[in-house]
């Protein structure tokens, strides 16, 4: 089975409609609906379908399009609104292709915000629509302020949720607002923040959760391809403190999807953290659904690439493909709910 565990909902424009609707009337009319028949929620999904069928994908978990959820804007009653009317889209999608869609529930955080309603969420979506995992964005302010990074104590309540419930979180960033980054060129600024703090010495999250799952998006952004840098700084630490565990092994305490739209990215990526600790992932449809002028291939049909990466067992490619998944989204094994 090919799971393909990073994807977001395709909707259709009447959605979109109802979140510049919420932006503009800041809430003051109330949380109203998105009002999407279910014809035109089909009409959405089917291309998102036959885009996965002509890849090969089996399975796909669908989370909230990350750069949408506006976790900055203001009042927070519009950005719980707006994340729930995601996650029920999902759910209705789910329900609706049961075999392909699983949903990964989007929470609506807000900067420096009370952890509560993120909480709250997570309890909806695994109940009410048999969710399997969560988006965790280390930056709900949008690139403008500072947020506790993820290895502080701020977090734990939403960690202690997460292992209660036995669902892992992909980290991924959302908008971008600071007027020197693109959203894309954040997610990859966020992910490299998120791994390094995680992985420092002192960081004591997986001591505390040690059933917690965390997976970073877009192969760990730029850390595993910067690890000379943080193999160093490690080694100077070591001489300091021996007992510390080295930078390469502090790196798998995380694991890793696949969404590198290159090659030579993703060889690297399996040498440095090893194919037990990533997962097929693609996007698909998203950033990465170009077609290589040189040839003719969506840069986003990954298959094909890692299938042909001729030192890799068969144990390994199992492992990208569909072993890992299940094994980070335990409750992938409960049947969706109908």
């Amino acid at each position: 089975m090919i799971i393909d565990m990073h994807g977001h909902v395709t909707a259709p424009p009447e959605f979109y409609a109802y979140k510049s609707g919420l932006l503009s009337s800041r809430g003051y009319h109330g949380k109203g609906s998105p009002g999407i028949s279910d014809e035109r929620m089909h009409q959405a999904a089917r291309r998102h379908l036959d885009l996965l069928e002509g890849v090969g994908t089996d399975v796909q978990f669908l989370s909230p399009r990350p750069f949408q959820l506006m976790h900055s804007e203001q009042p927070q009653s519009i950005v719980r609104w707006w994340v729930e009317a995601n996650n029920d889209l999902i759910a209705r999608q789910c329900r609706a292709y049961p075999d392909v869609f699983r949903g990964v529930a989007g929470l609506p955080q807000t900067p420096g915000g009370d952890l509560r309603p993120c909480v709250e969420e997570l309890e909806r979506c695994v109940a009410e629509h048999g969710f399997i995992g969560c988006l965790l964005n280390p930056d709900p302010t949008e690139g403008t302020g500072l947020q506790p990074t993820l290895d502080d104590e701020y977090w734990y309540p939403l960690y202690e949720k997460m292992v209660e419930l036995d669902v892992p979180a992909l980290v991924h960033s959302t908008a971008c607002k600071n007027p020197r980054e693109s959203y894309s060129a954040h997610f990859i600024s966020e992910e490299s923040v998120a791994v390094l703090n995680l992985c420092k010495p002192e960081c004591r999250v997986f001591q505390d959760f040690p059933r917690l799952g965390l997976i970073i998006s877009h192969g760990g952004g730029s850390v595993p391809y910067q690890i000379g840098r943080w193999r160093a700084h490690r080694i100077r630490e070591q001489e300091a403190n021996p007992s510390l565990e080295s930078f390469d092994d502090s790196l798998r305490r995380l694991h890793y999807d696949t969404v590198l739209y290159n090659q030579e990215s993703l060889d690297f990526l399996f040498r440095i953290v090893g194919t037990d600790r990533c997962m097929f992932g693609t996007e698909n449809p998203g950033s990465g659904s170009s077609k290589d002028p040189a040839t003719g291939a969506w840069m986003d049909d990954l298959k094909p690439v890692i299938e042909g990466f001729s030192w890799l067992s068969a144990e390994d490619r199992d492992r990208i493909f569909e072993r890992n998944a299940r094994s980070v989204f335990p409750r992938f094994r409960v049947p969706a709910a109908v």
